[in-house]
């Protein structure tokens, strides 16, 4: 009999296929590795019958903890005499929300979204959907059920401790809820009982999350003025001149303020993508799809000052060696509580950019092109465009930004 240890994300990643460990701490609890997955397991004896249950597959929604703690419920309804192989058997043509949520991620959501969509379903999933209505049946949800999950994820009754962040700067996220987390979870939870639907888990023209009214959205238009565009100017000077902010992060909110780009389009900026000769920006695969972002002096300036590292793709690299900067909240928060600014996110300096645009005289045909607004196309088609409109716009508008700024153009 294999010797059992104390089950870890470390160890169950170095697994290799054919391997199977055993844990310490639940009895039973196993995980398999199998030629493309890694199995959660719980092995019970039942009627003088051993028998292998299956919690799940390595991955969101099951880590090494959420399988344990599977196994753990598991096993006290064992203790209370019932047959949980049975009653697995029995509802196995009558799928849980639990399964409808890991046949969503495996089968829709890897196949069809983003990274960071794919990791907010996740989150989603894990923080509210799941300790809601995991162990519910598909079939008997009702729209009573998702009313009741709205209210609670709105309420924070969802809500958890902060997460202890980890080495490479993950974590650290409070789980709160609030009208915008419902909101979200509605959404996803729409697309999943579609999905239901078609895969013959519930009858047709049966979701329940239709008519389920969402909360009104707060308007979160925000621009800088040119006097606080000033004040933000000065302190990004100043934490560059005594170094307290490390410079991947000034010059990362630099290019935010330059280019009018998303976050993650300058965060995750390779320098395959940066064309300096026709001063643009070649995103092969921006929210919006394959997307040009015209570059003016300004942003080339920013962009030249970064050093370039052996064996490093990114623009923008972070404390792990050959990985990309991964968040500025931080830096962004001290920034802007030093500047005046902290009502002040970091997708607003996108706003400012564009409404530095139309101060600039750009039209809003122009100004759309320039931020990505209209149906993306091929980045090939965008290539006649370095002495176009958008071109001239994107320089006027680095131009008075960087006046702003209180920095040279």
């Amino acid at each position: 009999m294999s010797t059992a240890v104390r089950l870890t994300k470390r160890l169950v990643d170095g697994m290799k296929p054919g391997d199977t460990l055993h844990d310490a701490e639940v009895k039973g609890f196993a995980v398999r590795c199998q030629r493309r997955s890694r199995v959660y397991l719980l092995r019970v004896r039942l009627n003088g019958r051993q028998r292998w249950i299956t919690i799940g597959q390595h991955g969101a929604p099951w880590t090494v903890e959420t399988a344990r703690e599977e196994a753990q419920r598991l096993w006290g309804k064992i203790r209370s005499g019932i047959d949980v192989v049975a009653v697995r058997e029995a509802q196995r043509s009558r799928p849980t929300v639990r399964e409808l949520c890991m046949r969503f991620m495996d089968e829709h959501s890897r196949q069809h979204n983003k990274p960071n969509t794919i990791l907010g379903y996740e989150r989603n999933n894990r923080n509210h959907i799941l300790p809601i209505l995991g162990d519910r049946l598909v079939a008997d949800i009702t729209r009573k059920d998702i009313e009741d999950l709205k209210r609670k994820v709105r309420d924070g009754q969802t809500h958890r401790k902060t997460i202890a962040k980890r080495e490479g700067g993950t974590g650290g996220l409070d789980v709160t809820g609030g009208p915008g987390a419902a909101n979200r979870t509605l959404g996803q939870l729409s697309k999943m009982f579609n999905l239901a639907e078609l895969w013959g888990w519930r009858p047709e023209n049966s979701n329940p999350v239709r008519h389920v009214i969402r909360y009104k959205g707060r308007k979160m238009e925000r621009f800088l003025s040119t006097e606080e565009l000033t004040r933000l100017g000065d302190v990004l000077n100043r934490c560059e001149t005594e170094s307290t902010v490390a410079p991947a992060a000034i010059a990362a909110i630099r290019l935010l303020i330059y280019t009018g780009a998303r976050r993650g389009e300058i965060l995750t900026l390779k320098w395959s993508y940066v064309d300096f000769e026709r001063r643009m920006l070649l995103l092969p695969d921006s929210k919006t799809g394959a997307k040009p972002i015209m570059l003016n002096q300004p942003a080339i300036d920013v962009l030249k000052s970064i050093p370039v590292l052996a064996n490093n793709p990114w623009v923008l690299t972070g404390r792990l060696a050959g990985d990309c900067l991964q968040n500025i909240e931080g830096p962004w928060k001290r920034i802007r509580t030093a500047a005046g600014l902290e009502d002040v996110r970091l997708h607003d300096l996108r706003h400012s950019f564009a409404s530095f645009a139309v101060l600039s005289g750009g039209t809003l045909p122009v100004i759309g092109k320039l931020l990505g607004h209209t149906t993306p196309l091929t980045t090939a088609r965008y290539a006649h465009l370095a002495h176009s409109p958008v071109s001239e716009l994107a320089e006027t508008t680095g131009a008075a930004l960087a006046q702003a700024l209180g920095r040279r153009a």
